[in-house]
């Protein structure tokens, strides 16, 4: 049976797709956007509508979150693919795409489809999966591509692990190439990686941490773009952290390659000063950075040289990370926290909100070919309501991920979701 038909007035429709921020109302029927108006009303309205004044509210297209780990298949303790489903739900994104590394590894097309099929089954937010580019993620022998790719897979990556041959790679993406498959990569130098829990510098000296330079990552992204240049195909640059990296970014889309690049949140959020006391829920991988960097990575955000913000969403039990911090596991939630984390840089006016909303709704939509991210008439009805100005404290105890690592507990923010809806449907509601 089909949703009722919801009209959603006096909002701020906010449509990176259609260049629109401004005030607007919108009409979901039968799971689609049935009407969308910018700047006016809907007009006179039957009574089997359900009229949802916004308020002001911000109404925009649901997020599209491009790395997201979980724990199933093979470590449903971390993450279920329902509770990462609610964590989503309940900070307005609408699509998700799974990250190859669980156990087993995403690296044939029969466990693509045992996710595809799991995810209907619950039936929350859109879900994709990435394959992993090589057997195992191992970096040695490439994966069946071609056959995830009609299962389902959106792109291929490794995910944290680099692909250290460069032969292993160059096949990576001219096979992937053929088949108009994404390849994405983290770019991270292995053995100035190896063992590092912090970024080189004064900070991590004084705190006795095991390093890397910030430098690993411009070299393996030198190498990275370089076989991109001598294949063509279409490349993903997994996180973006350094100023020095960005460098190299910028030559190889001043050359025209076929390259789109993310950053994650915590990244943009925090930096190496926020390990603080040895918090170890502020361990990424890759780390923390210098302010300096972060504020590179802000400002590459803004002038579009970066284009797709991710949460990086990587679930952890509690006895993962209360260890000492060299030994305790890298990653943090973020699904629920990556809106109003990003909205804190529209109150800064750092960047305007138009930008921010389109590097994670449209941008990665387009990246992918997803029928998703726009607020066009005839579109799935994946939609954010969103007060921009309400203030909110991050509680992690009641976050919706099982796992419970998050950077931002206890920081103050703005932007309180309020509804989602995945193809008509409301998913959450406060």
């Amino acid at each position: 049976m089909s949703a009722q038909p919801t009209a959603f007035i006096n909002a701020r429709i906010v449509d990176p797709a259609s260049g629109w921020d401004g005030p607007g109302a919108l009409l979901v029927r039968d799971g689609k956007i049935a009407d969308v108006r910018h700047g006016g009303d809907l007009g006179s309205l039957s009574q089997d509508i359900e009229i949802i004044d916004a308020r002001g509210a911000m109404l925009a297209p649901g997020l599209v979150d491009l790395r997201v780990k979980t724990g199933e298949p093979g470590s449903e303790t971390k993450e279920t693919l329902k509770s990462a489903g609610l964590a989503a739900a309940a900070g307005g994104v609408t699509s998700i795409v799974l990250q190859p590394d669980t156990d087993p590894v995403i690296d044939e097309a029969s466990v693509v489809d045992f996710i595809l099929r799991r995810t209907r089954d619950i039936e929350l937010v859109h879900v994709y999966p990435a394959g992993a580019a090589t057997k195992g993620a191992r970096g040695e022998r490439m994966a069946e591509i071609g056959l995830m790719a009609e299962a389902g897979c959106v792109y291929v990556t490794d995910a944290d692990r680099p692909i250290v041959d460069s032969k292993v790679l160059r096949r990576v993406l001219a096979y992937a190439k053929s088949f108009g498959v994404l390849v994405a990569h983290r770019p991270a130098d292995p053995w100035l990686s190896a063992g590092a829990a912090a970024t080189e510098g004064e900070f991590a000296g004084r705190m006795g941490l095991p390093s890397v330079p910030a430098f690993a990552e411009k070299i393996m992204l030198e190498r990275d773009l370089a076989l991109v240049e001598m294949t063509g195909a279409p490349f993903l640059v997994d996180q973006v952290t350094t100023a020095c990296a960005l460098e190299t970014l910028a030559r190889g889309k001043a050359k025209g390659l076929p390259i789109t690049a993310t950053t994650s949140i915590n990244h943009l959020s925090f930096n190496e000063l926020d390990i603080g006391d040895y918090r170890t829920f502020m361990k990424f991988d890759p780390p923390v950075r210098s302010e300096d960097d972060r504020q590179a990575v802000i400002e590459a955000l803004a002038t579009g040289l970066i284009d797709i913000v991710v949460s990086a969403h990587a679930p952890a039990p509690a006895e993962d990370k209360r260890l000492p911090y060299d030994e305790a596991a890298p990653g943090a939630i973020g699904l629920q926290t990556l809106l109003p984390a990003l909205l804190a840089f529209h109150h800064d006016e750092r960047i305007p909100l138009i930008d921010l909303m389109r590097a994670v709704t449209s941008k990665p939509a387009q990246l992918l070919g997803l029928n998703a991210g726009t607020l066009s008439k005839g579109a799935p009805a994946d939609l954010v309501l969103c007060d921009l100005n309400a203030p909110i404290v991050i509680d992690a105890d009641k976050l919706r991920s099982k796992s419970k690592n998050s950077p931002f507990d206890g920081r103050r923010l703005q932007g309180e979701i309020r509804m989602t809806l995945v193809d008509g449907r409301v998913v959450y509601r406060v």
